[in-house]
């Protein structure tokens, strides 16, 4: 007579649960840096993407970066870098193609209604602040382009949320427009010149706010010399 087959016992089972609890502990943080890793490159693309579609608006516009915003002569609505009339496609669309390009894949703050943000355009000497009277550079002024950053990795506050206009050390409205150092200590950076880097030394943190700040002690990573 054929005799059934010897199944576990509790404690068998209660083995193979703790052994699997104990690679899972393992593993977890692998995958999840793996994750963290694959995001940063993703962001690095995405940044560089947008320093070249800036490159395209100024061949387009006789040298003359975009503008940070200004508002429409129809509707009094801000039309940005970004978006326009509330939720639709910015100044750089035309050359990205993709609303998706400006949302930072690891950035998960709060967005002010825009669909696609995680990402800043120097706005203090770059792109300009149409109610401060300060015009957009024109690109043959950056004396320095491997030396001034364009876009950043942004955000501000704690807990972080987003801005889309990166403001320099010296002015006014820096509270609101600090670089996130969202990437494991690391910011996303792309520079005039067009190379993107990954940055980490932080200036004028908060201890509020630890993760967001400016990547120099003064204006001399965002200023046109």
């Amino acid at each position: 007579m054929k005799q059934a087959g010897r199944g576990f016992t509790l404690i068998e089972l209660l083995m193979v649960i703790a052994i699997i609890l104990v690679l899972a502990a393992l593993l977890f943080p692998v995958f999840a840096k793996a994750k963290s890793a694959a995001l940063k490159t993703q962001c690095t693309s995405q940044i560089r993407q947008l320093g070249i579609s800036w490159h395209l608006y100024a061949d387009d516009y006789d040298d003359q970066s975009v503008p940070s915003y200004y508002p429409s002569p129809l509707t009094g609505m801000e039309i940005a870098w970004d978006f326009s009339d509330g939720n639709q496609p910015g100044l750089l669309f035309p050359y990205t193609k993709s609303g998706l390009i400006a949302k930072c894949p690891s950035f998960m703050g709060e967005s002010w209604s825009r669909q696609y943000t995680g990402y800043a355009l120097n706005a203090s000497y770059i792109g300009g602040d149409f109610w401060s009277g300060i015009d957009p550079a024109i690109r043959s002024q950056i004396s320095s382009p491997s030396e001034t950053v364009l876009f950043a990795d942004a955000g501000f506050g704690q807990p972080v949320r987003a801005n889309n206009y990166l403001r320099s050390p010296s002015d006014s409205l820096f509270v609101a427009g600090k670089v996130h150092f969202r990437h494991n200590g690391f910011a996303n950076l792309v520079w005039v010149d067009g190379h993107a880097s990954s940055w980490s030394k932080r200036f004028k943190t908060a201890e509020y706010e630890s993760v967001v700040g400016s990547i120099s002690e003064g204006d001399e990573l965002y200023d046109l010399d």
